[in-house]
């Protein structure tokens, strides 16, 4: 974990000098390995925006929202519980849904609108006007929709209990959302996971599967090839880069932190 004066963490200290909002979004979703340049406000408290989870981690919450641009942005997924960052344009809902195993806190940090909440998706019969520091609980299992209804982008946070997105899921735009989260692909019939298509992901780890190969000409064994690989994989399906991925892990059987990877290589 990096610290700096002020207490919060930076783990990408370099920002775009840009407006803090930008009202018109464009079109797409990406999530892990991919990382989404957000736009720095002027309160230096507030990290790149991405998925931390599961690593201990402080921010301030209340900018990190205003900051943030996209329909969704997962800021930290652990084992039991998601925080994710919304913004709502002007008119925008987020849409009927429901969540049968998960219980949501969500918080309004910029903005005001509509929650609306009921045991059947026909009889949303709760429902409350949203402000600034207005704190919503949705049980498991009830139908909800929130409205933005001012004049300005609603900005909120969302806690889910346990996880309700994949680990780096970042939704640009609610049409992308809705695309990615009940087709699983773009429109197009791809299959998606964690915002690539299979052949996009062969191609983000050709990298990889080279390096794999310069293994077998040297002769080294295939059991060391294959836990190399393996654990490489975890951690680009962690948000490493495969060049970070092959890094880190040459690096565990270099210092023998990896005593097995050591033993399979003179096998």
């Amino acid at each position: 974990m990096y610290y700096v004066p002020n207490m919060y963490q930076f783990q990408y200290p370099h920002y775009a000098n840009r407006p803090m909002y930008n009202h018109s979004r464009q079109c797409g979703c990406w999530a892990l390995p991919v990382e989404v340049e957000h736009f720095r406000s002027s309160n230096h408290d507030v990290p790149y925006l991405k998925d931390y989870g599961a690593e201990p981690f402080v921010v301030n919450i209340n900018q990190a929202a205003k900051q943030n641009n996209t329909f969704r942005t997962a800021l930290w997924s652990g084992k039991y519980l998601q925080v994710t960052l919304m913004s709502l344009n002007v008119g925008e809902d987020i849409g009927l849904e429901m969540h049968p195993d998960v219980d949501q806190f969500l918080r309004i940090e910029q903005g005001q609108g509509i929650v609306q909440m009921g045991k059947s998706r026909d009889n949303l019969n709760f429902e409350r006007n949203v402000y600034d520091d207005s704190a919503i609980m949705l049980p498991a299992g009830t139908w909800h929709n929130i409205i933005n209804t001012g004049n300005i982008p609603l900005k909120l946070y969302s806690i889910y209990a346990p996880p309700n997105h994949p680990f780096g899921t970042v939704h640009v735009t609610k049409a992308y959302a809705e695309a990615s989260e009940e087709g699983y692909g773009h429109g197009n019939g791809d299959t998606v996971v964690f915002g690539k298509t299979p052949d996009e992901w062969i191609r983000y780890t050709d990298f990889l599967v080279n390096q794999g190969l310069e293994d077998v000409k040297r002769g080294i064994n295939a059991t060391h090839i294959l836990q190399e690989f393996i654990l490489m994989g975890v951690l680009v399906g962690k948000g490493y880069s495969p060049e970070k991925a092959y890094e880190t892990v040459e690096g565990w059987e270099r210092t023998g932190e990896f005593k097995l990877l050591q033993q399979s290589k003179n096998m």
